[in-house]
């Protein structure tokens, strides 16, 4: 078990000092409890002294009968239903910050682009986006967001909540690292994290033969993050086959509260093509993900 330890040299952090989470964006599903990502991403607009922002989003629901036909009384019922869960989550998003927040705002709305879209598009007012995991049934598809799909829309960090999420402590935070585009942006995405920070575990997962390689590159991260005030312990792990799996076995070992990380994909026929590492850490069970692209 990883101690929570930071080097004297450097001096504690200070919020009024560091570029922060001005606005956090969160984003509830319709038709259940949203009261795991609600906590998270409350908690840590507290601590960040940010706005905060609500968000929901629905698809109408699909009413053909037959080959051309629309029940009237179908429609009718579905347009109830969708407004009956959008008034639910925004009372539930009004009962967490009522009084916490001297900014809080909702927006939602319902329309036919994906949800991820939309989240996407109004993300601009905000510096963070925190979710859940969809529970990806098919029956609640024009109700959840695709989070693959945010990710690679969004232009902003994508904080991911699994379900047993109780809160975030931010003590010790785990970067993932790859001598990547999207590695470098998630390291500077994530800085206000890092400095809230009492321990932050650099780790490199790669070949026997690139060994010494990743300890040269570690170095100089460890000496960037130095100039920013976080201090990164320096981790090089050997690939055994499942370098998803060895990188949260060493988020364990570490007591990780978030994996930083970038995220991988392109585009195809439509689809988000990803690979295993960030098919993972967009469904986490354990930590919450922290994503950019």
């Amino acid at each position: 078990m990883a101690l929570c330890r930071q080097s004297e040299s450097i001096e504690p952090y200070n919020w009024r000092n560091i570029v922060r989470y001005a606005t956090v964006m969160v984003h509830l599903e319709l038709g259940r409890s949203n009261s795991e990502v609600l906590r998270v991403a409350l908690d840590l607009a507290k601590r960040l002294h940010s706005r905060v922002v609500g968000i929901a989003a629905c698809q109408p629901l699909e009413m053909t009968l037959g080959d051309s036909y629309v029940s009237g009384d179908l429609i009718e019922q579905g347009s109830e239903e969708i407004s009956a869960e959008m008034k639910l989550a925004e009372e539930e998003f009004r009962k967490a910050t009522d009084g916490s927040f001297a900014h809080a705002e909702w927006r939602s709305t319902t329309m036919y682009p994906s949800i991820a879209s939309y989240v996407a598009h109004e993300s601009r007012c905000a510096d963070l986006i925190v979710t859940g995991i969809a529970s990806n049934s098919f029956f609640d598809a024009q109700l959840q967001v695709r989070t693959d799909d945010l990710v690679m829309q969004a232009g902003r960090p994508i904080l991911i909540v699994p379900a047993a999420a109780e809160y975030i402590t931010l003590k010790n935070i785990l970067i993932g690292w790859k001598d990547t585009r999207e590695t470098r942006r998630a390291i500077i995405d994530a800085l206000p994290l890092l400095k809230a920070a009492n321990y932050v575990a650099l780790v490199e997962i790669t070949t026997e033969g690139e060994m010494s390689t990743a300890h040269s590159d570690l170095a100089d991260v460890s000496n960037w993050l130095k100039q920013h005030g976080i201090v990164a312990d320096p981790i090089v792990s050997e690939s055994l086959g499942d370098d998803s799996k060895r990188l949260q076995t060493v988020a364990y070992e570490q007591s990780a509260d978030v994996i930083v990380a970038g995220a991988y994909g392109h585009s195809r026929l439509r689809e988000w093509a990803f690979g295993g590492m960030t098919k993972d850490l967009l469904r986490p069970k354990k930590f919450c993900s922290f994503l950019s692209h």
